[in-house]
């Protein structure tokens, strides 16, 4: 069947097609796998509420060795930095103001709402385990200890930006974030080491779970400003390499 012209040149049809794909299964697999491997954890972590997993014994042994006035500066540095006044408002404000300064509307709404569901899912879940904290904690602390709130908050933050700026260096300083999150909050004695895997694993999964509402937009929007840009690059190309479109050469 012959194709028109008029379809195959239909402006946005490849745009609208990369979008549709956009949402697709993975996200939605791998959201769902994290936090239901979190609900694993927890239960498991409240049917052996008396006993200790090994590695949260050996872990606290090891970091409370590390406890000095240079690493109390940096875990009460990331305590402020991921939870309290900081935490909970600034940056996530903060982030969604330059986000739509950037003429990404769509991104702004996404990190907002990535923020809050892990949030919810935080106090959702610390309310059903009801973990205790380590009694070495030397830093002001609500009610729970699984799962981390602190490093949800970082893993949430650092797949939305990983999302929303696809690079290798954007993902890995995210990782880098979240480990160095979960290492001050064990530090602080806020937490054992498996509350931070949960929080992690809270915080990527929330945030998964939301892109795959936002997919869709987030994609339009991205290439959008991809357009935008490429037009602009193109412009800019076009009148400092070559002379202006129905302007001639100048001769010799």
């Amino acid at each position: 069947m012959a194709v028109h012209d008029g379809d195959a040149g239909a402006p946005g049809a490849g745009n609208e097609e990369r979008a549709r794909r956009a949402g697709r299964f993975v996200p939605f697999a791998a959201g769902a796998t994290a936090l239901v491997l979190a609900l694993v954890l927890g239960v498991v972590i409240m049917l052996r509420a008396d006993v200790l997993f090994p590695v949260d014994e050996s872990w606290a042994e090891e970091v409370f060795t590390l406890r000095g006035p240079i690493g109390d500066i940096f875990a009460y540095g990331m305590n402020a930095l991921g939870g309290g006044v900081i935490g909970v408002f600034v940056v996530p404000i903060t982030a969604a103001l330059v986000l739509i300064a950037l003429r990404r509307p769509w991104a702004a709404l996404f990190f907002l709402s990535a923020s809050i569901a892990s949030a919810v899912a935080v106090q959702l879940l610390k309310g059903l385990f009801g973990r205790a904290r380590p009694e070495e904690l030397i830093v002001a602390t609500d009610f729970g200890s699984f799962p981390s709130g602190h490093v949800a908050n970082a893993a949430t933050i650092a797949v939305v930006f990983g999302i929303l700026v696809p690079r290798g260096w954007v993902w890995f300083a995210g990782a880098a974030y979240t480990v160095l999150m979960a290492i001050s909050r064990t530090y602080l004695g806020a937490h054992w080491v498996t509350d931070t895997i949960g929080g992690a694993l809270v915080g990527a999964g929330t945030a998964l779970l939301v892109w795959c509402l936002f997919a869709t937009p987030l994609e339009r929007e991205r290439l959008k400003r991809a357009d935008v840009i490429a037009e602009r690059n193109r412009a800019f190309a076009q009148s400092h390499v070559t002379p202006p479109e129905g302007r001639p050469r100048s001769a010799p």
